[in-house]
């Protein structure tokens, strides 16, 4: 009964999910749906992207947490105009959360959305939420056994990204093995090495992100 429930549930959400994906396309505008852990660097990420994406494109972030609106001030203070949720304990947005957070957003004055998912694992790998992709941030301090314990969520990852990297000298992570796990469970998937604190490895990442936006204006060109 209760697979029947989620089954339910799950089919609800993808079917709006699908709507909200093509009134994105129809307007143009890229959906990153950006997941990880409570602590692995998400919003600090956030906020080194914005930097320098902002410069070239015109921005939204929607913010997903449990309680708090302490990461949408942080992103407020890029001058990014931000949307938050609170799931109030709930471990994931879902599509009709985002459906209702982007009535107050002026859709067509932007390029990208980038949604800071709820920290968590598990939950928010399952849901679509209209977004083009999902990029996942695990820090090297959670361990490097963290993909094959929660496969689904790197499974679906347009790229990930290994946060926290200026701490190697001090934490026992093993990033060969993180690596050839990730690539087992999502051949070829583009793994970043970066620390977000010292501004380290960026630079590949921001170019990723603007090929994929590059791509997007060229196809729908």
């Amino acid at each position: 009964m209760e697979v029947q429930v989620m089954t339910n549930v799950l089919a609800k959400n993808d079917a709006i999910a699908e709507t909200l994906q093509q009134q994105f396309r129809d307007k143009q505008i890229m959906v990153m749906n950006l997941l990880g852990s409570p602590g692995a660097g998400k919003t600090s990420l956030l906020e080194a992207t914005l930097q320098e994406l902002s410069k070239e494109y015109r921005i939204a972030v929607i913010e997903g947490d449990l309680f708090t609106d302490k990461d949408a001030d942080r992103i407020h203070a890029t001058g990014v105009p931000v949307i938050q949720i609170n799931t109030v304990g709930g471990c994931h947005l879902d599509a009709n959360m985002i459906r209702e957070a982007i009535a107050e957003l002026d859709l067509d004055a932007l390029d990208v959305i980038i949604i800071e998912n709820v920290g968590n694992l598990v939950c928010p790998a399952e849901f679509f939420i209209g977004e083009d992709m999902k990029v996942t941030v695990l820090s090297i301090t959670e361990g490097e056994d963290k993909p094959l314990k929660y496969p689904l969520i790197f499974k679906e990852s347009a790229a990930v990204l290994l946060n926290k990297v200026d701490l190697l000298p001090y934490v026992p992570f093993k990033m060969d093995e993180a690596i050839r796990d990730i690539n087992s469970l999502q051949p070829g998937v583009p793994i970043f090495q970066v620390s977000c604190t010292q501004a380290e490895g960026l630079s590949p990442w921001i170019t990723w992100v603007k090929e994929k936006l590059e791509e997007r204006r060229n196809h729908e060109d």
